[in-house]
Parts: C-alpha cells; sequence; structure tokens
C-alpha cells in the first residue's frame, strides 16, 4: 500500500513519511518505500516535457538551448492559420507552380500538390501537419499573409508566426520562415517548442489533425473534376507505437537532425513534450518514449 503511493504533494509526502515510520517502530515495516522515478538519458541534445494541466516541468535537458527545429516549425504555422480570424476551413486555396518549385527547389518534404487543383485550408491543414508538406506550408503562408506580392505576403505570415511566439511569452524562439526551411534564423528550444504545441493543442480542429494516422483529399481539378489524392501518412511513429499518443509533428534537416514534439494522454493526464537534435528517427521516438515514461511515472 505504501510503495504505491508517489507523494505528489507535501501532504501526501507526509503521511508516507510518518505512517512509514510509525510502520518501521512497530516492526511492520519488511521492505524500503519505492524510490523516486530516474530521469531518463536521451540521445537528443535537448527534450523536455511539461504537464499541460498548468504547464509544471516534468522533465528537462538543455530546455533552453536555441536549437534548429526543423519542420515542427509547421507547428506554428498551423498555430498561426487556426488563429485567424473568421476562419473558414472550407476556402479554397488554387495551387500555385512557385508552390511546387520550391519543394523542388529545395528536395523538401511535400503532399504532392498539383498545380492548379483547389485545395481547401483544411486539406492544407493535414497536408501540412501528416505528410509535412512544405508546398502546403507554401500555400498557407501565401493565403493568409497580407501583401501585393507574394514575397510580402510570405514575409507577413513569419511575422505573425514571431508575434505569435512573443505573446506566449517565448524569448528563445525564432522564426525566418514557415516550414523549418530556415536562412540561418530560425530556431527554438525544448521547453519553447512544448509550449507553442501546448497552446496548439486547445484548439479542436488542430488536435483532431495531429493525432490522424491518415488522410485522403478530393481535391478539385481546373476543369472541374474531383481528384483523390495519395493517402497522406502521419511522420509520427508514437501514434502507432506508443499508446495513449495524441499527436503533434516530427522534424528533421542537415542542421536540425531529428526532432519530434509529441503529446500523449494516460489516466486522464496529458503530458506534452519535445526532444530536438536526436541522431535518427529510432532514437528520437526512443528518447520521446523515455520521457514520456518517466514522466506518467512522476504523475502516478
Amino acid at each position: 500500500m505504501i510503495t504505491g503511493i508517489k507523494g505528489t504533494s507535501l501532504r501526501r509526502a507526509a503521511v508516507v513519511t510518518v505512517t512509514a515510520g510509525a510502520l518501521a517502530a512497530s516492526g511492520a515495516l519488511t521492505a524500503a518505500p519505492a524510490q523516486a522515478v530516474t530521469a531518463p538519458s536521451i540521445v537528443a541534445k535537448g527534450g523536455y516535457l511539461m504537464n499541460n494541466a498548468g504547464g509544471a516541468t516534468l522533465y528537462g535537458k538543455k530546455a533552453d538551448t536555441r536549437l534548429a527545429t526543423g519542420s515542427t516549425t509547421k507547428i506554428m504555422t498551423a498555430k498561426v492559420v487556426l488563429a485567424q480570424s473568421n476562419l473558414n476551413l472550407d476556402a479554397k486555396v488554387t495551387i500555385q507552380k512557385a508552390y511546387s518549385d520550391y519543394v523542388v527547389k529545395n528536395n523538401a518534404s511535400q503532399a504532392h500538390l498539383i498545380v492548379g487543383d483547389q485545395v481547401t485550408v483544411r486539406q492544407l491543414l493535414y497536408g501540412l501537419m501528416l505528410p509535412s508538406g512544405c508546398d502546403a506550408a507554401y500555400a498557407l503562408a501565401d493565403k493568409y499573409g497580407s501583401g501585393s506580392t507574394r514575397a510580402a505576403r510570405v514575409k507577413n505570415f513569419i511575422g505573425k508566426m514571431n508575434t505569435a511566439a512573443k505573446n506566449l511569452g517565448l524569448k528563445n524562439t525564432h522564426f525566418d520562415s514557415f516550414d523549418g526551411i530556415g536562412n540561418g534564423s530560425n530556431y527554438s528550444t525544448p521547453r519553447d517548442l512544448t509550449k507553442i504545441a501546448g497552446s496548439a493543442m486547445k484548439n479542436s480542429t488542430f488536435r483532431a489533425i495531429v493525432k490522424t494516422k491518415t488522410y485522403t483529399a478530393k481535391t478539385r481539378t481546373k476543369s472541374g473534376g474531383t481528384r483523390t489524392m495519395a493517402p497522406w501518412k502521419n511522420t509520427n511513429g508514437l501514434l502507432s507505437s506508443y499508446s495513449g499518443t495524441i499527436g503533434v509533428k516530427t522534424g528533421s534537416g542537415p542542421e536540425a537532425k531529428y526532432c519530434l514534439v509529441f503529446a500523449a494522454t494516460r489516466k486522464n493526464k496529458t503530458v506534452v513534450g519535445t526532444v530536438l537534435a536526436s541522431s535518427s528517427i529510432a532514437n528520437r521516438e526512443a528518447d520521446a518514449k523515455k520521457i514520456l515514461n518517466y514522466g506518467f511515472a512522476r504523475l502516478g
């Protein structure tokens, strides 16, 4: 009975101490109380985990060290889109050649959107978050940035991303891209990214998207027909390998290495976390699982 008490508050801890002392004095205690769980060692350069209820820190490794974020940047891209006033998720966006040229030029991950097709904002968000489509990110930045030219609209949208970071009180985050393909000044920290994700997860549309394993979009072609896209598969392997996972987003790149922002719920308790600059897809998932197991053990 005693070893099952985690001591999550001073009052409960005091009760355990007193009870344990009384039992020891009477000779009834035959085993030492359970030791506190040990913080895990992870491969990633940085990691962080918070209790989503209140934001208390559960784990940290270089939590405030600025690191490249790769496509985990797209969490903020989605957050900014979903924060637009009078947002119409069924509004249609015509796919421009510039979006396609961009992903080809950068050898970037894409949703394989077809030039000339009309795609809804909702579909673009799925294309952004599941296959990590940089073409979808470009389309959204072009749609929701303000300006008379595409370059101006994109710059304005990135400005909105930085404003959103400031509004969350984040001092170690800066975006210079809408998708994580940075220009030397696109960075965040494990703690900041976790806070961005925790904020984004308050939006029901965002939550629905990031827990989806596969999504098939039906777009409108130039000739007015319907195109059934190849299914978009979520790159977050935790959705299939860690019970309780509810999101959030992968990221990778030459500088960012392998990143993962994640969230899971067990026993009605939700935690959100980040690992940045791990060494492989397998290791970023293993790192995340270690941190999740540690966090849930601390919560009891």
